[in-house]
């Protein structure tokens, strides 16, 4: 059975995006602790929460600083007054993106990822700016094992060069192991992937003269098992964690901060209850090993099979059904897709509802 967090839900508007205080504040604690433990700096991933005020717990335990998307999300946390950010994503800055990154480069510190010489091209040529350079250091994106974007490691040093023949500063290398979602117990192996690949890069750029500042892994399942060489962490998820990292195991049922609550609609069909949170509310996610969009902690874990836009079907699995009007509460399959659904998050602590937080972050994806 997957449990929830305990939580009193009856009288919230659903579909409603609860964030229990209590447990992310523990995961936050926990993952931060881990890695200063091992000497390991801890940039988290603000495309999870989106939010200036669950940034900011972070920074409370000690991240030092935020990793974001895009130059959107950038720009809502320089607003709020975050000041070293990395975008991990291999930017073509051109045009108005191109004055909107190079604004930024002059607010706070910033770090960029590259992985191709017309990449750095564009990126060279936003930082020069009409209004003169702009300060900005890059990492080359490494393909540690997802195959989705990244430069294999014995190129790394041809493009570090370039960048540097490009005026960039090439601080170092970065990866995400996103194989290791793969399918449960795969982050182990990931890990290794990254660090080896991370470091066989960072050699290249030692063997062309660079000063490799930084060697960045990043993800949820991989973080957990840190290699020797990396110096930072990127993990999103692990805030709030979701129903993939349940069975991945990367995090335990008492360590889920996020839910969805939603409102039985309808019983009419035997073995089924239909809720009010369908794929504008959960997002439609959903791994190959990993069946239906959501599981249902309040139903004895009942899975949602199907989504309509409004509607989620849950199939009750032998599970008496619950009364029409009946709320629950549900864990969706990935929770950063999810988020970005919602203006803002329902607080809860010990069981009670404390406030909202806006999502400022919602959207802002180019």
């Amino acid at each position: 059975m997957i449990d929830g967090p305990a939580v009193t839900v009856a009288e919230f508007e659903t579909p409603a995006l609860l964030l229990d205080l209590d447990i992310m504040e523990a995961n936050l604690a926990s993952t931060a602790a881990r890695l200063r433990e091992r000497g390991i700096a801890l940039r988290p991933h603000a495309k999870t929460h989106k939010s200036a005020e669950v940034a900011r717990h972070q920074l409370d335990h000690g991240a030092a600083g935020l990793t974001v998307a895009t130059i959107g999300e950038a720009e809502v946390f320089a607003r709020h007054g975050f000041t070293d950010l990395f975008i991990a994503y291999p930017l073509f800055a051109t045009g108005t993106k191109a004055a909107r990154l190079a604004e930024l480069a002059r607010r706070v510190k910033l770090r960029i990822g590259v992985e191709s010489v017309a990449g750095a091209q564009a990126l060279a040529g936003a930082l020069a700016g009409a209004n003169g350079p702009a300060p900005a250091e890059v990492l080359i994106e490494i393909d540690s094992g997802q195959h989705r974007t990244g430069m294999q490691p014995a190129a790394a040093g041809e493009l570090a060069a370039a960048c540097r023949s490009l005026g960039l500063d090439v601080a170092g290398v970065f990866t995400h192991g996103g194989h290791g979602y793969a399918s449960p117990g795969s982050g182990p192996g990931a890990a290794a992937d990254e660090d080896a690949a991370l470091w066989s890069a960072a050699k290249q750029l030692t063997g062309a003269g660079f000063d490799v500042r930084e060697v960045s892994a990043g993800s949820t399942p991989t973080a957990a098992f840190p290699g020797s060489h990396i110096t930072e962490e990127r993990p999103g998820t692990y805030a709030f964690n979701d129903r993939q990292q349940l069975v991945l195991g990367s995090c335990q049922p008492g360590q889920i901060a996020v839910t969805v609550a939603a409102t039985v609609v309808s019983t009419t069909v035997s073995g089924q209850a239909v809720i009010d949170a369908g794929s504008k509310a959960l997002a439609s996610d959903r791994p190959a090993w990993l069946t239906g969009h959501g599981a249902v902690p309040d139903l004895g874990g009942a899975v949602v099979m199907a989504l309509s836009e409004h509607h989620g079907l849950v199939d009750l699995a032998g599970h008496s059904a619950p009364a029409v009007g009946t709320v629950v509460t549900v864990i969706p399959n990935h929770i950063c897709t999810a988020v970005n659904l919602f203006d803002r998050y329902t607080l809860v602590r010990s069981g009670q509802p404390a406030g909202t937080w806006p999502i400022e972050a919602r959207g802002h994806l180019s």
